[in-house]
């Protein structure tokens, strides 16, 4: 398989989660700055993703998987004895697929304002925004190590992947003891610690 990435994106997430399943992959880097988005070995990423956005992953027949909750589970699920996605048809399945959706819809695309040319005005409305989403995982995290309790599971890793980026606009977790403890805990996992020295991003 091969993932397509750049570096600190949403593509982190599978990076992390190809890493913990033990899975045979490579990796190539998109250049998303470039117009048009280009691969590192020259190839127009529209024609291999022709939605144009990280991540996407070939499979080794050809097969192109584009949206980051989408692969996490199609790899989750090639290695069950991982215990990083609930089995289907579970009700911790579904819990998996609420946290998933809550990452991607209410903590992932609210970060847009705080990346992008704006006033104070507005990227400080779009921090209050996110830190009612924070207090949520909060109180989850308060009470367990991960998302789904005791194991580590994808919706962590997606999680990890959208927190880092608070450094990124220039915020801060202090204010949620228990997401700081989580983001140290994440960060210390081998395949965290993996992904993110194949992107150039250990501080």
């Amino acid at each position: 398989m091969k993932l397509y990435y750049s570096p600190g994106a949403c593509s982190l997430s599978p990076h992390i989660v190809l890493h913990a399943a033990g899975l045979p992959f490579s990796v190539e880097k998109v250049n998303l700055r470039a117009q048009p988005h280009v691969t590192a070995s020259g190839v127009e990423f529209s024609s291999i993703n022709p939605k144009g956005y990280v991540p996407a992953l070939q499979l080794d027949d050809g097969t192109v998987l584009s949206e980051g909750v989408a692969i996490v589970q199609y790899l989750a699920d090639q290695v069950p004895e991982r215990k990083l996605a609930p089995a289907n048809g579970t009700l911790a399945r579904y819990r998996l697929q609420e946290w998933l959706n809550y990452i991607a819809t209410e903590i992932h695309k609210s970060f847009s304002p705080l990346f992008y040319p704006g006033s104070d005005e507005v990227k400080n409305a779009a921090w209050d925004k996110l830190t009612a989403r924070f207090a949520i995982v909060e109180a989850q995290l308060a009470s367990s190590p991960y998302l789904l309790g005791e194991d580590f599971s994808v919706a962590d890793a997606y999680l990890f992947t959208c927190l880092n980026w608070v450094h990124m606009v220039h915020r801060s977790l202090a204010d949620f003891p228990a997401i700081s403890a989580f983001m140290q805990r994440v960060q210390a996992l081998p395949a965290v610690q993996a992904a993110l020295q194949d992107e150039g991003l250990l501080r």
